[in-house]
C-alpha cells in the first residue's frame, strides 16, 4: 500500500492518526496540491490510499474505515459517531458558512450556522482527553503538524467568530492560511477570493527598503540591448534553449493548439529576455508522415507542395498571434535527415537498435500499411470506441494497432487486414536503467508539472518495451541501412530530431546549444499527449548516441482546451483556428490575454464567449485599462501633461512597498513557469485596484508603467502602447525586471506623458452572439439569416420592453455572473461605508450595472428594463 498526502490538507491528519492507531505499514509520500494520483481523476485529490490491486481509496473516512478492518480492529462506537456528526453536521454548516461569507456577504448569519457545530465540538472536547488526534508517531510529524495547523487555525477563527463575536482577530488569525486558499483557488478560475483577502502585510524595513529604492529611479539601470543573431551561448550568462512542439503541419492549428504550445512558450521566453537571458527559442512544423501524403492527395498536390502551403499558413498564424520566434523551420531539410541519420548509426553502432517482425494493419482498398493515427477502433482496454492505433486518448494506455477492437481506416472507413512487417527497434528497456537515473536528476532539480511527471512515471511503472522506429512509408526521412531502404523512420523517432535540425538550420553552430548540457538549460513546452516522447522516448535515443547531447532540463505540460461545451471540429465547423481568429475584429492582444487566462495546467478547460466577453470587459476594460487611462487623463488634465511633484507619505511608501512585493510575487511565479494569467493577475491586477494609488496621480502612472513591463510577455502590443503613450524610457523594462523585481520611479517629476487613449474596446452581447453561431458548427442558412437580420437590425425600445425572454440564456455562465454580481455589491457597499472619493464610488457602481445587464442576459432575460439612466452633473 502507498498513502499519498498534501502539506496543508486537515483531511490528511485523521489518515495518519489511524495509520498509527491500528499499527498498519505502508507508504507515504508527499505530494503538491496540483499532483494528480488518481489515474481516472480529471482533479488532484488527497488524501488517497493506493491498495495491492492497483485501486485507489480516496474518502479520508473510508481509508480510516479500511485501516481498521484490515488490522482487524474494529473501530469503537465513539470514533464512528465522530465520523458521522463530521460527514453529517459539521462539513455541511462550514460549507453553508463559507458560502455566506464569500458568495453573499452574510458574515452575522454564517457565524450562527456554525455556532451550534462549534458549542458541540468544545463540549465534547472538553468533557475529556480525546486522543483521536495524538497517536502520531515522529516519523510524520512534520507534515501532521501542518495539517494540525490548518484545522487548528481554522477552528480557532470560527470559534472566535461564531462564539466570541472577534472579527477582525479571527481574520488574523486565518490571513496565512487564507493567503494559500486564494493562490490553490485562482488556479481554477474560482472567484470567491481577490487579491485584496490575502495582502502581504509589510514590515517597516521592507516599506523603508522599497522608499530608498524607489527614489533612486533609472540611475545606474543597464543600457537596453539589441537581440542579434545567430544567439549562442555566452559564458557566465544564464544560457536558456526553449522548444515549443513541433505542429502537424498538415493542420490548421486552433486555440488549443495555440495555448498548449507556441503561445505558453511565447510568454517564458519573452519573459526570460526581458529578464536578461541568454535565451533561444525555436520552433517549427513537422512535416514527415502518412498524415501529410493524405493531405497532399486530398488537395491534389504533392508531399512537399502540400508542407510549402501549409508551413506559409502556419507562419503567418503565429505571426498575427505575435509569437517571438529566434526561428520558425521544418523538418524536411537535409540537415534532418543528415542529423537523424547520425543518430541512427550511433545508436545501431552502441547495440540499442533490435531486429524484429511485426503485424500491422494494411488497408487493401488504400494500397498501404496503415499509420498509427490513421487508424481508429474500439480501445481493448477501455473500450473508448475512437481510440488511435498509437494511443488511447480516454485512458492513455499506449495500444498495438492490432490490438484494437473493430479497427477502421480513417481515410476510406474500410476494414483492415494484418499483415507482416520486418522493422528496427530502439530497445528502451536496455536503457531504462540510465534514463531512470537521468530522470531522478532532471525531475528533481528542474520544474516539471504534475501531469509530465505522472505520465512519465507511469510509463517506468508499467516497464519499457522496444518501440519500433521503422515505417512502411514513402514521405518521410529515409533509414540509411540497406536491409531496410524502403522504409522511413518513425515519426517520433525523426520529429523531436527536427529541434536539432532545425537549429542547425538557424546556425551552423548548432552543437553549442545542443551538445552542450553543462551551459544549456532546455525548457521543452508541449500539451500532455506529446509528453511520453519527449520524456521517454527522445531522451533514450540521444542516451544511447552518447555524444553529451543537451537533455531537458524543465518539462511543461498542459492540459487539453475544449470549445464550449465540445470538442474543436475543422471539418464540422466547430471552434476557432488560427486562420479565423484574425476576422473576428478582436486584436490578438485579446486573444492572448483570455487564452493565457484559461490555459488548463491543472484540468481541461473550455474556452467560452461569454466568459471571454466578461473577462474582456471587466479585467482588460473596467480594471486595468480605466486605471492607466485615468492615471494619464489626470496628468494631461491637471498638470499639463507632466508628472506633478511627489510629496509621499507613510501610506504612499507602504502602497510603493506592497508593489514592489507583488512585483516580486510575478518573478517568483513566473521563474517557476507558471504563465498561466490566472495566477500572476493575482500579482498585478490588484495594481490597479489600489485606491490611495489612484489619489497620487505621479505614483498612479509609475504603477502604469510598471503594468506594462509586466505585461509585455502576455500582451505585447498593449504593452507597448501605454509605454508609448507614457514616453516611458526603454530602460524601464529590464530596470524594474532585474533580480527580484524593483519598483522605481521610472517616471520622475516633470517628466511629460504623451497622447492618452483608451487601451481596450468592449466587446457588446450581440457582437459575441454573432461569432457564436459562426463558430458553432454548421448552420442552415435559413438560421444564419435570423441570426444577421436580427444583429442587424435593432429593436425599438416598445419591443425591447415586450421581449422579457430570450431563448440564448445560459444558465452556466448566469451562476457565475450571480457570484459577481454579490462580490461587486459588496465592494460598492464597502467603498459607501468607507466614505470613499465618488468618483471611486461612481465606477465601481458602473461595474455592477454593467454585470447585472449580463446576468439578466445570461438569464434569457432582457436587460433594458433594469437600465437606469444616471443624472447629468
Amino acid at each position: 500500500m502507498k498513502l499519498y498526502i498534501a502539506d496543508g490538507n486537515p483531511h490528511c491528519i485523521k489518515v495518519l492518526a489511524a495509520l498509527e492507531l491500528t499499527g498498519g505499514t505502508c507508504d507515504t509520500a508527499v505530494v503538491s496540491h496540483e499532483e494528480k494520483v488518481v489515474p481516472h481523476f480529471t482533479r488532484p485529490v488527497s488524501p488517497a490510499l493506493l491498495l495491492p490491486d492497483g485501486q485507489h481509496l480516496f474518502s479520508p473516512n473510508s481509508i480510516c474505515q479500511y485501516l481498521f478492518d484490515i488490522s482487524g480492529q474494529k473501530a469503537t462506537d465513539a470514533t464512528n459517531q465522530w465520523l458521522e456528526w463530521e460527514a453529517t453536521n459539521l462539513q455541511p454548516a462550514v460549507l453553508q458558512s463559507l458560502h455566506m461569507v464569500a458568495l453573499q456577504g452574510k458574515h452575522v448569519e454564517a457565524a450562527a450556522v456554525m455556532k451550534e457545530p462549534l458549542n458541540w465540538l468544545e463540549q465534547s472536547l472538553s468533557k475529556k482527553n480525546t486522543p483521536f488526534l495524538t497517536a502520531v508517531s515522529p516519523v510524520h510529524h512534520k507534515h501532521t503538524h501542518l495539517c494540525l495547523c490548518g484545522l487548528r487555525l481554522m477552528l480557532q477563527s470560527l470559534h472566535m467568530v461564531a462564539l466570541q463575536g472577534k472579527h477582525v482577530e479571527a481574520a488574523a488569525v486565518m490571513k496565512e492560511p487564507l493567503n494559500w486558499l486564494e493562490q490553490s483557488l485562482s488556479k481554477k478560475n474560482t472567484p470567491f477570493l481577490t487579491a485584496e483577502d490575502g495582502e502581504h502585510v509589510m514590515t517597516v524595513e521592507e516599506i523603508e527598503e522599497a522608499a530608498q529604492i524607489w527614489s533612486e529611479g533609472l540611475k545606474g539601470s543597464p543600457a537596453v540591448t539589441e537581440r542579434k543573431h545567430p544567439v549562442l551561448p555566452q559564458e557566465g550568462k544564464r544560457n536558456v534553449l526553449l522548444t515549443s512542439a513541433l505542429p502537424y503541419v498538415n493542420n490548421v492549428p486552433h486555440l488549443g493548439n495555440i495555448i498548449g504550445c507556441v503561445l505558453s512558450a511565447d510568454v517564458f521566453a519573452r519573459y526570460g529576455r526581458l529578464r536578461g537571458w541568454n535565451l533561444l527559442f525555436i520552433c517549427g512544423t513537422d512535416e514527415y508522415g502518412t498524415a501529410t501524403e493524405n493531405k497532399a492527395r486530398e488537395e491534389g498536390l504533392t508531399p512537399q507542395e502540400i508542407c510549402d502551403k501549409y508551413h506559409a499558413v502556419h507562419a503567418d498564424i503565429y505571426q498575427w498571434f505575435q509569437i517571438d520566434f529566434d526561428f520558425f523551420g521544418r523538418t524536411t531539410t537535409e540537415r534532418q535527415t543528415e542529423i537523424a541519420q547520425d543518430i541512427f548509426w550511433r545508436l545501431h553502432g552502441r547495440g540499442f537498435l533490435l531486429e524484429d517482425t511485426v503485424e500491422q494493419l494494411r488497408c487493401e482498398s488504400c494500397q498501404r500499411f496503415l499509420a498509427d493515427r490513421f487508424v481508429e477502433g474500439e480501445c481493448p482496454h477501455c473500450r473508448y470506441p475512437e481510440a488511435r492505433g498509437d494511443q488511447c486518448d480516454k485512458c492513455g494506455r499506449l495500444i498495438n494497432a492490432v490490438e484494437l477492437r473493430n479497427p477502421q481506416c480513417k481515410v476510406c472507413k474500410e476494414t483492415p487486414v494484418i499483415r507482416s512487417s520486418k522493422h528496427l527497434f530502439l530497445n528502451l528497456p536496455k536503457l531504462e536503467d540510465e534514463l531512470e537515473q537521468w530522470l531522478d536528476k532532471s525531475t528533481g532539480s528542474g520544474d516539471w508539472t504534475a501531469n509530465a511527471r505522472h505520465i512519465t512515471h507511469s510509463w517506468l511503472r508499467d516497464g519499457l518495451k522496444p518501440r519500433c522506429i521503422t515505417r512502411d512509408l514513402r514521405w518521410g526521412t529515409p533509414v540509411p541501412h540497406e536491409e531496410y531502404k524502403e522504409k522511413v523512420f518513425y515519426v517520433w523517432f525523426d520529429a523531436p530530431i527536427g529541434y536539432l535540425s532545425i537549429t542547425a538550420n538557424y546556425t551552423d553552430q548548432w552543437e553549442k546549444w545542443w551538445k552542450n548540457p553543462q551551459q544549456v538549460e532546455l525548457y521543452n513546452f508541449m500539451a500532455k499527449d506529446n509528453v511520453p516522447f519527449h520524456s521517454v522516448v527522445f531522451p533514450c535515443s540521444l542516451l544511447g548516441a552518447q555524444d553529451n547531447y543537451t537533455l531537458v532540463n524543465h518539462l511543461i505540460a498542459t492540459e487539453y482546451l475544449n470549445y464550449e461545451d465540445t470538442k474543436f471540429s475543422k471539418s464540422r465547423g466547430v471552434g476557432v483556428f488560427g486562420d479565423m481568429a484574425k476576422d473576428t475584429g478582436i486584436p490578438s492582444d485579446v486573444w492572448r490575454f483570455y487564452l493565457l487566462y484559461l490555459r488548463p495546467e491543472g484540468q481541461d478547460s473550455a474556452f467560452s464567449w461569454s466568459d471571454m466577453a466578461l473577462k474582456n470587459n471587466s479585467e482588460l476594460l473596467n480594471n486595468l485599462g480605466n486605471f492607466i487611462n485615468r492615471a494619464g487623463m489626470f496628468v494631461s488634465k491637471f498638470f499639463d501633461g507632466c508628472v506633478p511633484e511627489m510629496l509621499l507619505n507613510e501610506d504612499d511608501n507602504r502602497l510603493i512597498a506592497q508593489v514592489r512585493w507583488e512585483l516580486k510575487q510575478y518573478i517568483q511565479l513566473l521563474d517557476k513557469v507558471s504563465v498561466c494569467l490566472r495566477d500572476v493577475s493575482v500579482c498585478f491586477m490588484c495594481l490597479c485596484r489600489r485606491q490611495r494609488a489612484g489619489t497620487v496621480t505621479g505614483v498612479s502612472v509609475n504603477v502604469a508603467c510598471l503594468l506594462s513591463v509586466v505585461l509585455e510577455p502576455y500582451m505585447p502590443s498593449v504593452s507597448h502602447t501605454i509605454r508609448q503613450q507614457l514616453q516611458a524610457p526603454p530602460t524601464c523594462v529590464s530596470a524594474m525586471l532585474q533580480n527580484t523585481g524593483t519598483f522605481i520611479c521610472t517616471l520622475p517629476a516633470g517628466h511629460c506623458i504623451g497622447t492618452v487613449s483608451p487601451l481596450f474596446q468592449k466587446l457588446e452581447n450581440e457582437q459575441i452572439e454573432v461569432l457564436r453561431k459562426r463558430f458553432g458548427g454548421q448552420q442552415p442558412e435559413e438560421e444564419s439569416a435570423k441570426v444577421k437580420a436580427r444583429v442587424e437590425t435593432k429593436p425599438s425600445a416598445g419591443a425591447a420592453q415586450d421581449a422579457s425572454v430570450n431563448v440564448n440564456a445560459d444558465p452556466e455562465r448566469a451562476k457565475q455572473l450571480t457570484a459577481l454580481v454579490a462580490e461587486q455589491g459588496n465592494k460598492v457597499r464597502g467603498l459607501k461605508a468607507q466614505k470613499a472619493e465618488q468618483s471611486v464610488i461612481d465606477e465601481a457602481v458602473e461595474t455592477l450595472l454593467d454585470l447585472k445587464k449580463q446576468l439578466s442576459l445570461a438569464e434569457g432575460k432582457n436587460p433594458e428594463p433594469a437600465a437606469q439612466k444616471r443624472k447629468k452633473k
